[in-house]
């Protein structure tokens, strides 16, 4: 994986072609970059995400931001409640132990 100003890009290798060809995972909008060394494809990936944010920019439109910290999950009432309960035996909001308790299994 390679990281830039935020942007997750994951490579993989064409034995076909005897290419490396990546996409950037974090938007909506479709990034694609490739290259035939790591040097290339470091580079590669790299400007397609200052041409994605120049692109942006011209166009006058808001770049897809990796990520909002905004993650909304769904499950059974049971489950939301028996959550609820933890977290506040924990003297914490729901959020917080939801988010600390995520941070534990990183």
């Amino acid at each position: 994986m390679l990281s830039y100003k935020g942007y997750t890009g994951q490579i993989i290798y064409d034995d076909e072609m005897k290419i490396l060809h990546g996409e950037v995972l974090d938007t909506r909008d479709v990034i694609t970059f490739q290259g035939k060394s790591v040097d290339e494809i470091e580079k590669a990936f790299r400007e397609s995400v200052e041409d994605y944010l120049e692109f942006c920019s011209k166009r006058g439109e808001q770049p897809d931001k990796p990520f909002s910290g905004k993650f909304i999950l769904r499950m059974s009432p049971k489950l939301h409640h028996k959550l609820y309960l933890k977290a506040n035996q924990a003297g914490k909001s729901l959020n917080r132990w939801v988010v600390e308790t995520l941070e534990e299994a990183e």
